[in-house]
């Protein structure tokens, strides 16, 4: 089994800090805790673009606990990555980390993506970018539930089509496509009758009450509709017991927040609105332990998985949920609870809402909201399974019970993470075991060149190897500083030779006019990319010459 393996740190990934909370980041967060937590890492690979990334990075996986080693790779040096044998992608574009590997060499580590939403033109165009990008079959990209692996076949063979048609392609290689969810911390969600007891005394709900919880974004066109969520609680038999909901949540705006009001106060009167924000942990914590019952009606195709009822289940609650994305595969019907069957138009019903959006008429939310409409779950089952629930204490118990039981088998992070671990594991015997037949691919994207060389005829005559290059009578490393300091010059200091490199060049050049090459050759190993860059920055600063 690997012992080490490698992350790709793109900060708003794996942080819950800001008010645009999404459930890919709150995964993100659940991981690192999970990497922190759980033994069996020696190593882990930090892959960023900063430095600052990095020990981010490492701030948080050793405030959570972890011990092992931690190291930095920058993007410059894909090569590094060899040692810990795999780099992890928090999303499923791993096209582009595909190209970048082909300078390190293919066969010294595999790439693994992630689905998340996948219904945003950005990602679909990264799922069908992979038929043309140098991905592998030893790569992967993680399915988080089974409708999601069906909507990246549907792209993958749409392009494929059109490939075999416009260029008669007939060779295609994809990365593995593994079904494992995400997950959660039970242990986290273990239920506190003392703070359930409190909570609900805060909240107004008493002890024969049955509050129902939804907690998740609230929208109605890019998350949950709540029309029948509300009219079904409304005409649900409760058997003469109080009927409270709790929206732990956070609103995209002050206009649907209204809305939703509006909403819940004309379809269901009788039921008693409670809202937390969801975004707190206290809240949240508050909302797990007070509800009986929680529900999630999701009808939009930006869902893929569906991460609060494994945390409902893990909280011990019984799950009213609508069959649809990763919801089919979590809950169980009439085990952990009841998933509500939903209909929704066949092929041929939307290709005009894919034009409006493709056309920038409709916003991704507006081609979401638009979709979502035509989704509706059973409503009569849906007041039925409502029913039940309120009027039967024991089922509630019952369901609750076999729902937190599911939870800690399957997907505790614990379990996923080992999971992860055998993934990784074979996609390393498939890398090993790959005879090398074909010659290498070019080690760059052909979309992402060299700018000298993709503007080269802009200059009037390239700095080349065999340029002769001499100091002007001026220049001095003392106005070196000076000019690199200038406010119009200090923002390109990341793409120059440090001081001390300049030192050198200055120390090489000496009196006489000298060749690129020789002058670099003096300069003993060093990067010649930057060092030739340096050279040209000293011919825009006065203080270098070319010979003709």
């Amino acid at each position: 089994m690997p012992d080490s393996f490698a992350l790709h740190y793109i900060p708003e990934s794996f942080s819950v800090a800001g008010q645009k909370l999404m459930g890919r980041q709150s995964a993100g967060v659940g991981l690192l805790q999970a990497l922190a937590r759980h033994d069996g890492w020696d190593a882990i690979g930090c892959f960023a673009a900063e430095r600052s990334h990095a020990e981010a990075f490492e701030a948080a996986l050793r405030a959570d606990g972890y011990h092992g080693e931690i190291g930095w790779v920058p993007p410059s040096a894909p090569q590094r990555l060899e040692r810990f044998g795999c780099l992890y992608h928090p999303g499923p574009g791993i096209e582009r980390l595909a190209w970048r590997r082909l300078a390190a060499g293919e066969h010294r580590y595999s790439l693994c993506g992630i689905t998340h939403a996948t219904a945003s033109h950005e990602m679909m165009s990264m799922v069908t970018d992979l038929l043309v990008a140098p991905v592998r079959s030893w790569d992967a990209i993680v399915c988080t539930s089974r409708v999601v692996r069906d909507s990246l076949r549907v792209l993958v063979e749409e392009q494929a089509d059109y490939l075999r048609t416009r260029l008669a392609a007939q060779r295609f290689e994809l990365p593995q496509l593994p079904l494992i969810p995400l997950g959660v911390h039970c242990a986290d969600f273990t239920p506190d009758a003392g703070r359930r007891e409190q909570a609900r005394a805060r909240m107004g709900i008493g002890a024969d009450d049955v509050a129902f919880l939804y907690l998740g974004r609230l929208s109605v066109h890019a998350k949950s509709h709540p029309q029948q969520m509300f009219s079904a609680l409304e005409r649900a038999d409760k058997g003469g017991r109080r009927v409270h909901l709790i929206i732990a949540g956070w609103y995209a705006g002050e206009a649907i927040e209204a809305a939703f009001r509006e909403a819940a106060a004309l379809l269901c009167p009788s039921v008693r609105l409670v809202e937390l924000d969801g975004r707190l942990p206290d809240a949240q914590l508050d909302a797990w332990a007070a509800a009986d019952v929680f529900t999630s009606l999701a009808d939009n195709v930006q869902e893929t998985f569906g991460l609060t009822p494994v945390e409902a289940m893990a909280a011990g609650l019984p799950c009213v949920v609508s069959d649809w994305n990763g919801y089919r595969d979590t809950v169980r019907d009439g085990v952990d609870g009841y998933r509500i069957p939903t209909v929704m138009p066949g092929p041929g019903a939307g290709l005009d809402l894919a034009l409006r959006y493709d056309d920038g008429v409709d916003s991704f939310d507006m081609y979401c909201g638009h979709a979502s409409q035509a989704v509706a779950v059973d409503g009569a089952l849906l007041a039925q399974a409502y029913g039940q629930l309120v009027r039967d204490g024991s089922l509630r118990r019952r369901l609750g019970e076999q729902a937190r039981r599911r939870a800690q088998a399957e997907y505790d992070w614990s379990a996923i993470l080992a999971r992860y671990r055998v993934l990784w594991d074979e996609l390393a015997e498939r890398r090993r075991a790959d005879p090398k037949l074909a010659p290498p691919l070019p080690a760059r994207a052909p979309d992402r060149p060299d700018p000298f060389k993709l503007f080269a005829s802009y200059a009037t005559r390239p700095l080349t190897a065999a340029s002769l290059v001499e100091l002007t009578p001026d220049s001095s490393l003392a106005l070196v500083n000076q000019y690199r300091e200038l406010a119009i010059n200090r923002f390109a200091a990341a793409s120059l030779p440090t001081m001390e490199d300049f030192g050198q060049l200055f120390g090489a050049i000496g009196p006489r006019p000298v060749e690129v090459e020789e002058l670099i050759d003096t300069l003993g190993p060093c990067d010649r990319p930057t060092l030739l860059r340096g050279l040209a920055w000293l011919c825009k600063m006065d203080l270098l010459r070319v010979v003709e």
